[in-house]
């Protein structure tokens, strides 16, 4: 459990903190110098019965207020420091805010440096204190008197803070892991370490981590917690980390590692935006932010429709970010405004990877996990959604999502993604629409090309192939070798199709071991020419020959068989000889030879023909 502290400069956290722990978290030289703490300080607390606090000891000064922001977020309890001798002052109202906007709910309020004023003044500041808590998360938070010079108030401090820690409920190892970077350094002999608090999940030495933004990969080599070497990192502590296979330049503040395939860095979020009633101004799309979550400190715009946000307001909006972030849905962030910078609101992530750039945002506020993760499948339509991102985008835990999924019927798992079942009979009835099209405009045919449907329908190739399946399986449509059809289809003729039809074939028997093409054939029957020779081919009544020419059965069976007899196996015979065997001219007699090629009647070798080694087949091998 993390436990962070907030206040004015000056009010004497840093002193608290090593009053308390023994450790002087100001370990800069600078810091030293000029008295007040610029950077994070961390130090262990001891509480007793097994119960250790990691202590996050923050800037009080306007001027390192983002450096508070990177320690204050992450922490379980907060630390308000406030100087018995001055009282509320203008950071401890920032730092207050702060704390507000990160959801920060437990809470121990310290009046340090109470020796140096009488009780009188003690009472006046404690009920002035007690005011300014009175609209805030913290409102309920014991106020305890204290003195580092005289030690007055530490034990009953310490007292205040296991009471607030066992309020506090435990973060899920089972998790998935994430951790915000807030230092990065190197160690002779042991590489890059870096150092964070760790948000959720755990880590174990020898796993191999992902580094966002940015997307590099380490090994964990060591870790260590407050000093001492650990096998596995445990949510809720101070850890560092030895990577393997990264620079420091690799890892700077604002970075985050994570362990698990569905975290992402993007440049756009969609969340829910609350701008504080002191805010200067409205926000509008165009206005300049900074935005603080995690570590991490980029510049933003916030975009919401309806018009800016007014303080004192909030919306759903969608926050664009000049440099990528990884975040999470149910991450809180501050934003910081103006000049010079102040905290003028924050929100929440309400999902940290919406499917395009400028994804309209969604009143997620209050929504079942059901209701929205549905909300995500609609967005996404038939792209459908990565189950390995939803952990991340719902905010909820792997185990939470296995049972979301197993007991939601109105989503279909198709691999690895998922999709809504209004999706899904969305495309189903698109691709019976399409089949149904090519039916009516192709009434000769046997069932519309698989490959020409999907890309009519271009929906997920996966998905595709699912629903294919499931409006098979419901016998709405029938598969036949890369046809589709409806149940039961089968080739229409109208009246005069069948006579032309006839007269078709009955012009191409004639014709005998010479007929007219199909272009031949069209100029005296009409557009559907082809598609009824396609169809009497179908029904065994021609045979095609090459691509625009069609036989008649009887004449390729005697061409066959006049070649059968006059040619002997293994002997090789030129194009003339095979010319006179089967009667026909140059012009018919090569795409004839080359289609007995390819039915194995005869084999084609490098000075002619010889006799194929299929036997006779009749029609069924030569026309089917």
């Amino acid at each position: 459990m993390i436990l962070g502290t907030a206040g004015h400069v000056d009010h004497g956290k840093t002193a608290l903190v090593k009053a308390l722990t023994g450790v002087d978290t100001d370990r800069l030289e600078e810091e030293k110098r000029r008295g007040i703490t610029i950077d994070l300080g961390f130090a262990p607390l001891s509480l007793g019965d097994g119960l250790t606090l990691g202590v996050v000891d923050v800037p009080g000064h306007e001027a390192f207020v983002r450096n508070m922001l990177a320690g204050a977020t992450g922490v379980d309890l907060a630390l308000l420091v406030i100087a018995a001798d001055e009282g509320v002052m203008p950071q401890t109202r920032e730092h207050l805010a702060i704390l507000s906007l990160l959801g920060i709910r437990g809470g121990v309020v310290a009046l340090t440096k109470a020796d140096l004023a009488d009780d009188d003044w003690l009472e006046l500041v404690t009920e002035d204190v007690r005011a300014t808590l009175a609209d805030t998360p913290m409102a309920s938070a014991e106020i305890v008197r204290t003195s580092v010079v005289s030690g007055a108030g530490l034990d009953a401090l310490r007292d205040a803070i296991r009471r607030a820690a066992c309020e506090v409920p435990a973060r899920d190892a089972t998790d998935l892991f994430r951790m915000p970077i807030d230092r990065a350094f190197t160690v002779r002999g042991t590489g890059t370490v870096v150092t964070g608090t760790v948000w959720s999940g755990a880590l174990a030495r020898d796993a191999v981590v992902r580094i966002l933004p940015g997307d590099r990969t380490a090994r964990v080599r060591g870790l260590e917690s407050h000093g001492h070497a650990a096998e596995t990192a445990q949510p809720g502590t101070r850890v560092a980390v030895a990577l393997v296979g990264v620079e420091v330049g690799d890892v700077p503040r604002g970075t985050v590692i994570v362990s698990d395939a569905g975290w992402a860095a993007s440049r756009t979020l969609l969340a829910d935006v609350a701008l504080l009633e002191g805010a200067p101004r409205a926000l509008g799309p165009r206005t300049a932010v900074r935005f603080h979550l995690g570590t991490a400190d980029v510049g933003a715009r916030v975009v919401t429709t309806g018009g800016a946000l007014e303080p004192g307001t909030r919306k759903g909006a969608r926050v664009v970010l000049d440099q990528p972030v990884p975040a999470r849905a149910g991450d809180r962030f501050v934003l910081r405004g103006g000049s010079p910078l102040i905290t003028v609101g924050g929100g929440v992530v309400r999902d940290p990877l919406p499917p395009h750039r400028r994804s309209r945002p969604a009143a997620f506020g209050g929504a079942s996990i059901a209701d929205r993760l549905n909300t995500l499948l609609a967005a996404a339509g038939q792209a459908g959604v990565d189950t390995r991102s939803l952990a991340v985008r719902l905010g909820e835990t792997p185990a939470g999502i296995a049972g979301l999924l197993a007991g939601e019927r109105a989503v279909l798992q198709v691999g690895e993604r998922i999709f809504s079942t209004a999706t899904v009979q969305e495309i189903g009835d698109r691709l019976e629409h399409e089949v149904d099209e090519y039916h009516a405009g192709r009434p000769l045919e046997r069932g519309a090309p698989l490959g020409l449907m999907r890309s009519k329908v271009a929906a997920d190739t996966n998905l595709m192939e699912e629903v294919i399946r499931l409006r098979t399986l419901s016998s709405a449509l029938e598969i036949r070798g890369s046809l589709v059809s409806r149940t039961g289809w089968t080739p229409r003729l109208s009246p005069a199709q069948r006579d032309a039809s006839e007269a078709l074939r009955g012009q191409i028997e004639a014709a005998g071991r010479e007929p007219p093409s199909g272009s031949e054939l069209s100029g005296r029957f009409g557009a559907d020419t082809v598609a009824l020779l396609k169809h009497l081919e179908r029904e065994g009544q021609l045979v095609q020959v090459e691509e625009d020419r069609w036989y008649a059965i009887a004449a390729v069976d005697l061409m066959v068989s006049a070649l059968r007899m006059a040619m002997v196996p293994g002997t090789e015979y030129g194009p003339a000889v095979l010319r006179d065997v089967i009667g026909s001219t140059r012009k018919f007699l090569i795409p004839f030879l080359e289609y007995c090629d390819r039915s194995g009647v005869t084999e084609r070798r490098s000075s002619g023909r010889v006799l194929g080694s299929a036997k006779q087949r009749g029609r069924s091998e030569v026309g089917a």
